[in-house]
C-alpha cells in the first residue's frame, strides 16, 4: 500500500482542490505501477500545517512575498558560487556557512 503524503499551508487550497489532487496523485500512482488494481490500495494523506509552522530559509512563511525572498537568496547564492562543485567539500568552500545572517539575527532578535 504506497502512502502519498503532501504537507500544504492551512488554507492553501479548498477542499475540493484538495481532492482534486488527491485523486490526480492517485491517477499517477496508478499509471506507475501500470494497474488499475493499484487505485484501491493507494492512500493519499493531505496534512495542512499553520503558517506559524512554516519556515524558508531561517524565515517565517507569509506566502508570496517569502518565496519571492527566498528565490532571490538562492539566486543570489548560485551567482556568488565560482565555477561547479562536485563534492560536499567544494561547496562549502565556495559557500561557507554566513553567521551574521538575517536568520540568524532574527533568532538572537536583532534588527536587519
Amino acid at each position: 500500500m504506497p502512502l502519498v503524503h503532501v504537507t500544504l499551508s492551512a488554507g492553501a487550497f479548498t477542499e475540493k482542490q484538495k481532492h482534486d489532487l488527491a485523486a490526480r496523485l492517485t491517477d499517477v500512482m496508478v499509471a506507475f505501477e501500470g494497474s488499475e488494481a493499484f487505485r484501491e490500495v493507494v492512500w493519499v494523506l493531505i496534512e495542512e500545517l499553520n503558517r506559524d509552522g512554516w519556515h524558508i530559509g531561517g524565515q517565517p512563511f507569509f506566502g508570496p512575498p517569502t518565496m519571492m525572498s527566498a528565490l532571490g537568496r538562492s539566486k543570489a547564492a548560485y551567482e556568488a558560487i565560482d565555477g561547479t562543485p562536485t563534492t560536499r567539500e567544494d561547496l562549502a568552500t565556495q559557500a561557507p556557512v554566513r553567521t551574521d545572517g538575517p536568520a540568524r539575527r532574527a533568532a538572537r532578535g536583532e534588527r536587519s
